[in-house]
């Protein structure tokens, strides 16, 4: 019988025997139907293909763990996967807000709180000691809340029990200093050299 013809769970029973093939044809037969499944809810390709690989990659490892059970359809099951693996995405960019320069690089990527600015030779001294000053001059509690999170990775309720506020007013004080560094970035169109 081609392995085409078999159900999911036949193939499935075929992979956790040692059938690599089995899976590659499960894999092929849903590609398509889980890709949809992820774009339509990140809405970019390839951070979209990047999903999809951590989704296999998942499934290939819960297989071989012998943690699927066969309660319900394997697509439903995957595709639920998907759909998590994807709003695991957003959770992530959510904790860790992005702000662009007009290059489309992102400010946390590039700016340390050093004085040697040998560290990234990609930015001008003056853009550097221009976004220094920008978050220096943000107010001293949003600045402590920025620095905590972006330079020190501390988590929210690190910060919140460290500078003994609410987590709600950690997430605040966060948030107004990202918007103050967007308006400040704004009309300086910061960019490399």
């Amino acid at each position: 019988m081609l392995k085409t013809e078999l159900s999911d769970s036949c193939l499935i029973s075929l992979y956790t025997q040692g059938n690599e093939e089995a899976m590659s044809t499960l894999i092929d037969r849903h590609k398509s139907r889980i890709f949809t499944t992820i774009y339509l809810i990140v809405k970019d390709k390839y951070i979209a293909e990047d999903i999809l690989q951590d989704v296999f990659i998942k499934t290939l490892n819960v297989f071989k763990q012998k943690k699927y059970n066969e309660q319900g359809k394997f697509l439903p099951w995957i595709l639920r996967v998907a759909h998590n693996q994807s709003i695991d995405h957003f959770r992530k960019n959510k904790r860790h807000p992005k702000i662009t320069l007009a290059d489309g690089s992102d400010v946390f990527n590039c700016l340390k709180f050093s004085e040697d600015f040998t560290e990234s030779e990609n930015l001008s001294k003056e853009t550097k000691l221009y976004l220094k000053q920008i978050i220096q001059d943000l107010p001293d509690k949003q600045r402590e809340v920025l620095v905590m999170r972006h330079y020190m990775d501390m988590s929210f309720q690190e910060i919140a029990e460290s500078t003994g506020v609410s987590i709600n007013t950690a997430l605040g004080r966060m948030r107004y200093a990202l918007i103050a560094l967007r308006k400040k970035i704004k009309p300086k169109q910061v960019a490399y050299e």
